[in-house]
Protein backbone atom coordinates (compact mmCIF):
# COMPACT_ATOMS: atom_id res chain seq x y z
CA UNK A 1 0.00 0.00 0.00
CA UNK A 2 1.30 3.44 -0.92
CA UNK A 3 2.34 5.77 1.87
CA UNK A 4 -0.04 8.72 2.12
CA UNK A 5 1.77 11.80 3.41
CA UNK A 6 0.22 14.86 4.99
CA UNK A 7 1.51 16.91 2.06
CA UNK A 8 -0.36 14.72 -0.41
CA UNK A 9 -3.58 15.11 1.58
CA UNK A 10 -3.06 18.89 1.74
CA UNK A 11 -2.43 19.12 -2.01
CA UNK A 12 -5.55 17.10 -2.81
CA UNK A 13 -7.62 19.27 -0.51
CA UNK A 14 -6.36 22.39 -2.32
CA UNK A 15 -7.26 20.88 -5.68
CA UNK A 16 -10.76 19.76 -4.73
CA UNK A 17 -11.94 21.61 -1.64
CA UNK A 18 -12.88 18.26 -0.05
CA UNK A 19 -12.38 17.51 3.65
CA UNK A 20 -9.08 16.24 5.01
CA UNK A 21 -10.41 12.79 5.94
CA UNK A 22 -12.15 12.42 2.59
CA UNK A 23 -8.92 13.33 0.81
CA UNK A 24 -6.99 10.78 2.85
CA UNK A 25 -9.58 8.11 2.05
CA UNK A 26 -9.44 8.99 -1.66
CA UNK A 27 -5.66 8.69 -1.75
CA UNK A 28 -5.80 5.38 0.11
CA UNK A 29 -8.37 4.01 -2.33
CA UNK A 30 -6.29 5.06 -5.35
CA UNK A 31 -2.87 4.04 -4.00
CA UNK A 32 -1.69 7.63 -3.86
CA UNK A 33 -2.58 8.50 -7.47
CA UNK A 34 -3.48 12.22 -7.24
CA UNK A 35 -5.55 12.50 -10.43
CA UNK A 36 -7.40 9.24 -9.70
CA UNK A 37 -8.10 10.55 -6.20
CA UNK A 38 -9.62 13.72 -7.69
CA UNK A 39 -11.92 11.57 -9.83
CA UNK A 40 -12.79 9.37 -6.81
CA UNK A 41 -13.87 12.42 -4.83
CA UNK A 42 -15.88 13.77 -7.74
CA UNK A 43 -17.62 10.43 -8.22
CA UNK A 44 -18.56 10.43 -4.53
CA UNK A 45 -19.86 13.97 -4.79
CA UNK A 46 -17.22 15.19 -2.34
CA UNK A 47 -15.59 17.58 -4.78
CA UNK A 48 -17.63 19.97 -6.93
CA UNK A 49 -15.12 19.88 -9.77
CA UNK A 50 -11.53 18.99 -10.45
CA UNK A 51 -9.35 22.05 -10.24
CA UNK A 52 -6.36 22.40 -12.52
CA UNK A 53 -3.70 19.80 -11.84
CA UNK A 54 -1.00 22.42 -11.49
CA UNK A 55 -1.29 25.47 -9.29
CA UNK A 56 -0.59 28.81 -10.97
CA UNK A 57 2.79 29.71 -9.55
CA UNK A 58 5.05 31.20 -12.24
CA UNK A 59 5.42 34.95 -12.60
CA UNK A 60 6.30 36.83 -15.77
CA UNK A 61 4.29 37.89 -18.81
CA UNK A 62 2.28 36.63 -21.74
CA UNK A 63 3.46 38.39 -24.90
CA UNK A 64 1.38 38.93 -28.04
CA UNK A 65 2.34 40.02 -31.54
CA UNK A 66 -0.24 40.15 -34.32
CA UNK A 67 -1.29 41.45 -37.71
CA UNK A 68 -4.42 40.83 -39.76
CA UNK A 69 -3.31 37.42 -41.05
CA UNK A 70 -1.20 35.97 -38.22
CA UNK A 71 -0.64 36.21 -34.50
CA UNK A 72 1.71 34.66 -31.95
CA UNK A 73 1.76 34.19 -28.20
CA UNK A 74 4.69 33.57 -25.86
CA UNK A 75 5.03 33.00 -22.14
CA UNK A 76 8.19 34.37 -20.57
CA UNK A 77 8.57 33.52 -16.89
CA UNK A 78 10.41 35.32 -14.12
CA UNK A 79 10.72 34.50 -10.45
CA UNK A 80 8.84 37.55 -9.21
CA UNK A 81 6.08 39.85 -10.38
CA UNK A 82 8.37 42.76 -9.48
CA UNK A 83 10.68 41.83 -12.37
CA UNK A 84 7.70 41.36 -14.71
CA UNK A 85 6.88 45.03 -14.13
CA UNK A 86 10.40 46.08 -15.06
CA UNK A 87 10.56 48.00 -18.38
CA UNK A 88 13.66 46.08 -19.47
CA UNK A 89 11.96 42.72 -18.95
CA UNK A 90 8.82 43.97 -20.72
CA UNK A 91 10.84 45.14 -23.72
CA UNK A 92 12.47 41.72 -23.89
CA UNK A 93 9.10 39.93 -23.73
CA UNK A 94 7.75 42.18 -26.52
CA UNK A 95 10.76 41.42 -28.69
CA UNK A 96 10.39 37.69 -28.15
CA UNK A 97 6.72 37.90 -29.14
CA UNK A 98 7.64 39.66 -32.39
CA UNK A 99 10.24 36.99 -33.14
CA UNK A 100 7.60 34.32 -32.46
CA UNK A 101 5.65 35.31 -35.58
CA UNK A 102 8.39 33.79 -37.73
CA UNK A 103 8.88 30.77 -35.48
CA UNK A 104 5.33 29.58 -36.20
CA UNK A 105 4.81 27.92 -32.83
CA UNK A 106 8.18 26.11 -32.75
CA UNK A 107 9.75 26.80 -29.33
CA UNK A 108 13.21 25.53 -30.29
CA UNK A 109 13.19 27.63 -33.46
CA UNK A 110 12.17 30.68 -31.46
CA UNK A 111 14.96 30.19 -28.93
CA UNK A 112 17.50 30.07 -31.77
CA UNK A 113 16.01 33.04 -33.66
CA UNK A 114 17.70 36.43 -33.69
CA UNK A 115 16.28 38.82 -31.13
CA UNK A 116 14.72 41.80 -33.00
CA UNK A 117 17.14 44.71 -33.33
CA UNK A 118 20.13 42.73 -32.04
CA UNK A 119 22.67 40.12 -33.05
CA UNK A 120 22.15 37.65 -30.18
CA UNK A 121 19.60 34.84 -30.26
CA UNK A 122 16.46 34.93 -28.14
CA UNK A 123 17.99 32.30 -25.83
CA UNK A 124 21.20 34.30 -25.40
CA UNK A 125 19.23 37.50 -24.82
CA UNK A 126 17.40 35.81 -21.97
CA UNK A 127 20.71 34.62 -20.50
CA UNK A 128 22.06 38.17 -20.66
CA UNK A 129 18.93 39.46 -18.94
CA UNK A 130 19.36 36.90 -16.17
CA UNK A 131 22.87 38.22 -15.58
CA UNK A 132 21.71 41.82 -15.64
CA UNK A 133 18.68 41.50 -13.37
CA UNK A 134 19.97 38.65 -11.24
CA UNK A 135 16.79 36.56 -11.41
CA UNK A 136 16.11 33.34 -13.23
CA UNK A 137 13.94 33.57 -16.38
CA UNK A 138 12.61 31.04 -18.86
CA UNK A 139 10.94 31.02 -22.25
CA UNK A 140 8.23 28.49 -21.48
CA UNK A 141 6.05 28.17 -24.59
CA UNK A 142 4.83 29.74 -27.81
CA UNK A 143 1.95 29.33 -30.26
CA UNK A 144 1.04 30.83 -33.62
CA UNK A 145 -2.01 30.95 -35.91
CA UNK A 146 -2.31 32.07 -39.52
CA UNK A 147 -5.25 32.69 -41.84
CA UNK A 148 -4.57 32.84 -45.56
CA UNK A 149 -8.25 33.48 -46.18
CA UNK A 150 -9.88 35.27 -43.27
CA UNK A 151 -8.43 36.88 -40.16
CA UNK A 152 -6.62 36.17 -36.93
CA UNK A 153 -7.96 38.18 -34.01
CA UNK A 154 -6.38 38.62 -30.60
CA UNK A 155 -7.04 39.87 -27.10
CA UNK A 156 -4.88 40.54 -24.06
CA UNK A 157 -6.49 40.52 -20.62
CA UNK A 158 -5.00 42.39 -17.65
CA UNK A 159 -2.73 44.26 -20.06
CA UNK A 160 0.30 45.80 -18.36
CA UNK A 161 1.76 47.30 -21.56
CA UNK A 162 0.86 47.03 -25.26
CA UNK A 163 0.84 43.31 -26.14
CA UNK A 164 1.78 42.22 -22.62
CA UNK A 165 -0.42 40.86 -19.86
CA UNK A 166 -1.57 37.86 -17.86
CA UNK A 167 -3.97 36.15 -20.30
CA UNK A 168 -3.47 36.24 -24.06
CA UNK A 169 -5.77 34.78 -26.74
CA UNK A 170 -5.46 34.36 -30.49
CA UNK A 171 -8.24 32.94 -32.68
CA UNK A 172 -8.32 32.19 -36.41
CA UNK A 173 -11.41 32.75 -38.53
CA UNK A 174 -11.65 31.32 -42.05
CA UNK A 175 -13.92 33.44 -44.26
CA UNK A 176 -14.16 35.45 -47.46
CA UNK A 177 -16.25 38.04 -45.64
CA UNK A 178 -15.58 41.69 -44.86
CA UNK A 179 -12.17 41.91 -43.12
CA UNK A 180 -13.25 44.65 -40.72
CA UNK A 181 -16.33 42.71 -39.63
CA UNK A 182 -14.22 39.57 -39.20
CA UNK A 183 -11.72 41.33 -36.94
CA UNK A 184 -14.48 42.91 -34.86
CA UNK A 185 -16.24 39.60 -34.32
CA UNK A 186 -12.94 37.76 -33.90
CA UNK A 187 -11.95 40.07 -31.05
CA UNK A 188 -15.29 39.39 -29.36
CA UNK A 189 -14.64 35.64 -29.65
CA UNK A 190 -11.11 36.11 -28.28
CA UNK A 191 -12.51 37.99 -25.28
CA UNK A 192 -15.02 35.18 -24.78
CA UNK A 193 -12.23 32.59 -24.84
CA UNK A 194 -10.25 34.57 -22.26
CA UNK A 195 -13.27 34.54 -19.93
CA UNK A 196 -14.77 31.09 -20.60
CA UNK A 197 -11.58 29.05 -21.17
CA UNK A 198 -12.95 26.44 -23.60
CA UNK A 199 -10.94 23.29 -24.28
CA UNK A 200 -11.79 22.83 -27.96
CA UNK A 201 -13.63 24.52 -30.84
CA UNK A 202 -16.19 21.74 -31.22
CA UNK A 203 -17.07 18.36 -29.72
CA UNK A 204 -15.14 16.51 -32.43
CA UNK A 205 -11.97 18.37 -31.45
CA UNK A 206 -12.15 17.42 -27.77
CA UNK A 207 -9.40 15.11 -26.54
CA UNK A 208 -10.92 11.58 -26.43
CA UNK A 209 -9.09 10.99 -23.15
CA UNK A 210 -10.86 13.98 -21.60
CA UNK A 211 -14.26 12.66 -22.72
CA UNK A 212 -13.47 9.15 -21.48
CA UNK A 213 -12.40 10.44 -18.10
CA UNK A 214 -15.50 12.59 -17.72
CA UNK A 215 -17.75 9.73 -18.79
CA UNK A 216 -16.16 7.46 -16.18
CA UNK A 217 -16.72 10.01 -13.41
CA UNK A 218 -20.32 10.69 -14.50
CA UNK A 219 -21.05 6.96 -14.69
CA UNK A 220 -19.85 6.42 -11.13
CA UNK A 221 -21.96 9.37 -9.97
CA UNK A 222 -25.05 8.02 -11.75
CA UNK A 223 -24.58 4.55 -10.26
CA UNK A 224 -24.98 6.08 -6.81
CA UNK A 225 -28.63 6.69 -7.71
CA UNK A 226 -29.29 2.96 -7.78
CA UNK A 227 -31.30 3.28 -10.98
CA UNK A 228 -31.34 0.61 -13.76
CA UNK A 229 -28.52 0.54 -16.31
CA UNK A 230 -30.59 2.02 -19.20
CA UNK A 231 -31.58 4.96 -17.01
CA UNK A 232 -27.99 5.45 -15.87
CA UNK A 233 -26.87 5.52 -19.51
CA UNK A 234 -29.39 8.27 -20.31
CA UNK A 235 -28.31 10.20 -17.21
CA UNK A 236 -24.67 10.03 -18.29
CA UNK A 237 -25.43 11.15 -21.85
CA UNK A 238 -27.43 14.10 -20.55
CA UNK A 239 -24.65 15.15 -18.20
CA UNK A 240 -22.09 14.77 -21.00
CA UNK A 241 -24.10 17.22 -23.10
CA UNK A 242 -23.97 19.63 -20.18
CA UNK A 243 -20.20 19.06 -19.98
CA UNK A 244 -19.89 19.93 -23.67
CA UNK A 245 -21.72 23.20 -23.03
CA UNK A 246 -19.09 24.02 -20.44
CA UNK A 247 -15.90 23.17 -22.37
CA UNK A 248 -16.69 23.34 -26.12
CA UNK A 249 -16.37 26.83 -27.59
CA UNK A 250 -19.26 26.66 -30.08
CA UNK A 251 -21.58 25.17 -27.44
CA UNK A 252 -20.80 27.73 -24.73
CA UNK A 253 -23.10 30.62 -23.85
CA UNK A 254 -21.60 33.69 -25.55
CA UNK A 255 -20.27 36.03 -22.85
CA UNK A 256 -21.35 39.08 -24.84
CA UNK A 257 -24.92 37.74 -25.04
CA UNK A 258 -25.53 34.85 -22.58
CA UNK A 259 -28.94 34.18 -24.17
CA UNK A 260 -27.24 32.76 -27.25
CA UNK A 261 -24.42 30.30 -27.94
CA UNK A 262 -21.13 31.02 -29.69
CA UNK A 263 -22.34 28.93 -32.63
CA UNK A 264 -25.41 31.16 -33.03
CA UNK A 265 -23.21 34.26 -32.63
CA UNK A 266 -21.09 32.96 -35.53
CA UNK A 267 -24.23 32.58 -37.64
CA UNK A 268 -25.23 36.17 -36.87
CA UNK A 269 -21.73 37.42 -37.67
CA UNK A 270 -21.86 35.67 -41.05
CA UNK A 271 -24.74 37.92 -42.07
CA UNK A 272 -22.78 41.03 -41.11
CA UNK A 273 -19.61 39.79 -42.83
CA UNK A 274 -21.44 38.64 -45.93
CA UNK A 275 -19.92 35.16 -46.01
CA UNK A 276 -19.69 31.93 -43.99
CA UNK A 277 -17.29 31.98 -41.02
CA UNK A 278 -15.43 29.00 -39.58
CA UNK A 279 -13.41 29.22 -36.35
CA UNK A 280 -10.44 27.04 -37.26
CA UNK A 281 -8.46 27.23 -34.03
CA UNK A 282 -7.47 29.20 -30.97
CA UNK A 283 -4.84 29.42 -28.25
CA UNK A 284 -5.32 30.79 -24.75
CA UNK A 285 -2.22 31.38 -22.63
CA UNK A 286 -2.81 32.18 -18.94
CA UNK A 287 0.34 33.05 -17.05
CA UNK A 288 1.65 30.11 -15.05
CA UNK A 289 -1.20 27.70 -15.80
CA UNK A 290 -0.19 24.10 -15.21
CA UNK A 291 3.01 25.12 -13.41
CA UNK A 292 3.53 23.96 -9.83
CA UNK A 293 6.40 25.06 -7.63
CA UNK A 294 7.27 25.51 -4.00
CA UNK A 295 6.75 29.09 -2.84
CA UNK A 296 10.48 29.73 -2.80
CA UNK A 297 11.37 28.11 -6.12
CA UNK A 298 11.23 29.10 -9.75
CA UNK A 299 8.62 27.11 -11.67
Amino acid sequence: MATISATMVKDLREKTGAGMMDCKAALSETQGDMEAAVDWLRAKGLAKAAKKAGRVAAEGLIGLAANAKEAALVEVNSETDFVARNDTFQNMASGIAKAALAAMGDLDKLAKAKFPGGTATVADTIKEMIGTIGENMTLRRTACLTAKKGAVASYMHNMMAPGLGKIGVIVALESAGDPEQLMTFGRQVAMHIAAANPQAVDVESLDPAVIARERAVLTEQAKESGKPAPVIEKMVEGRLRKFHEEVVLLAQAFVHDPETTVAKAVAAAEKAAGAPIKITGFYRFALGEGVDRASDEMA
